[in-house]
């Protein structure tokens, strides 16, 4: 999929300021702070500052929404998981994120996870979720340019200790060289023509 057109369209909190839905589903991205939420749908799109990033964690503090080809929403969700803000505001954040979670919308959630670090309980219960309320997730391993190959594979045994998956099933990205870019892109490009073939 050749991604020609992205626009910031809208930030949200409560499901009355979402946008109104599309034939499309929408996908969204979500994960703890500083995962490379940003990072990566600036990678999709090819827009360097679409997403605004920072190597703070969490920046981003709103359900923020993007117009892609006129056809079809990325939403990029508040991370989870940043220590250095008030319990009230920890609770809010995962306020928003549950509601858009639990919302109707018409979606795909990418689940993303620092190749690093073996996933948290907030990593392991939003994979809960999502597979107990049937709503359909793929996995993006990120920071894929932090390890070696050698790395990568101890990475990855050590991640499948705590959640199962098989390769097949997961992607990897860097947001430094946009290696697996274009399968992100591709997986995306088959759900649509899924969906177009099915109305």
């Amino acid at each position: 999929m050749t991604i020609k057109q992205a626009d910031f369209v809208k930030s949200a909190v409560y499901p009355r300021d979402y946008p109104p839905g599309m034939p499309f589903p929408e996908f969204a991205f979500i994960g703890r702070s500083n995962v490379g939420k940003s990072s990566l749908i600036n990678s999709l799109t090819g827009r360097k500052k679409l997403a605004k990033t920072s190597k703070t964690p969490g920046r981003t503090q709103l359900i923020n929404y993007f117009l892609i080809n006129r056809t079809f929403y990325v939403v990029d969700l508040p991370g989870y998981g940043f220590a250095k803000v008030s319990k009230a505001m920890r609770q809010e954040w995962n306020q928003t994120i549950s509601s858009y979670l639990a919302s109707p919308r018409n979606k795909l959630v990418f689940v993303l996870l620092d190749i690093r670090r073996v996933p948290g309980e907030e990593d392991l219960e939003t994979l809960r979720w999502l597979a107990e309320n049937e709503i359909p997730y793929r996995v993006i391993f990120t920071k894929m340019d932090k390890v070696s190959g050698n790395e990568r594979t101890k990475c990855l045994r050590e991640i499948g200790k705590k959640i199962q998956f098989e390769r097949e099933d997961v992607f990897f990205h860097s947001s430094l060289t946009n290696a697996g870019r274009d399968k992100i892109l591709e997986e995306m490009e088959r759900i649509l023509n899924n969906t177009q073939e099915m109305q």
